[in-house]
């Protein structure tokens, strides 16, 4: 399928994960597609790989992502779709009891102000075009609560899709359409990592999966690519669960 021929993508954490398999699924649908990484090695070598444009930017920070999109307006004349992906969950985010307040500052300023960043600054480009899509990475947990917590990472994500259900209402009628995908637990280096020092923790998350695996990065990244094309053009402001039936699970499959 073609269904984004031409159209500019900027994907935040493109380097890896849900952000690597959607630069591969956009660019095979013809998108001219924008790689944006903090780490320079695996940003580039995705960027070379889908034969895209590879910015480096913090996200948490406002002024580099003003030259994100800047720079991806400079290059491709437009930016159509904004996938804002980046984010973090790293081991000091845990029980609310357990967890920091430097940790919750930072995951909230990567994974929550990022996405308030991202969309008031793309936001802009797309109502000048008079069209646009915004694909905010969610989470399950944000519909749904966990006792094995980060707590963190949790309110971040609640965050996010409170945040695009409102500026998917606002900009609704100019043409500007703002979801949020919710992945379940996707097998990717970050869920490895996390998974890797806790194996029994892995498995209490797993055994609540009707499907009864995690989900594959590019499962997620389809998602995205119909949520970015006009195949989803009256959908708006809507939260995509994307997670194996978790969300609806009382009892699973034995």
């Amino acid at each position: 399928m073609q269904r984004l021929q031409d159209r500019v993508a900027v994907i935040t954490g493109a380097g890896s994960g849900i952000g690597l398999a959607t630069a591969r699924r956009f660019a095979q649908e013809g998108a001219k597609v924008v790689v944006v990484d903090l780490d320079e090695v695996a940003g580039t070598k995705a960027a070379d790989e889908v034969g895209g444009l590879y910015v480096k930017a913090d996200v948490s920070v406002e002024d580099d992502v003003v030259r994100m999109f800047q720079t991806a307006h400079d290059a491709f004349g437009s930016v159509d779709i904004a996938f804002n992906n980046a984010g973090i969950s790293p081991p000091e985010d845990d029980s609310i009891l357990t967890t920091g307040i430097d940790a919750w500052r930072k995951v909230q300023e990567v994974n929550l102000t990022s996405v308030y960043y991202c969309c008031k600054h793309v936001i802009p480009y797309m109502r000048r075009q008079g069209k646009g899509s915004i694909v905010n990475t969610a989470s399950f947990v944000a519909v749904m609560g966990s006792a094995t917590s980060q707590i963190s990472y949790t309110a971040s994500k609640g965050g996010v899709l409170a945040m695009t259900r409102e500026l998917g209402v606002q900009f609704a009628r100019e043409g500007i359409r703002v979801n949020a995908v919710c992945p379940g637990p996707v097998d990717t280096p970050l869920l490895q990592e996390l998974f890797a020092k806790d194996p029994e923790r892995a498995q209490r998350r797993l055994v609540h999966i009707p499907i009864g695996r995690f989900a594959r990065a590019e499962e997620i990244a389809a998602a995205v690519a119909f949520l970015a094309s006009d195949d989803a053009s009256f959908i708006t402001a809507a939260e995509f669960l994307v997670d194996g039936g978790i969300s609806s699970a009382y009892v699973t499959p034995l």
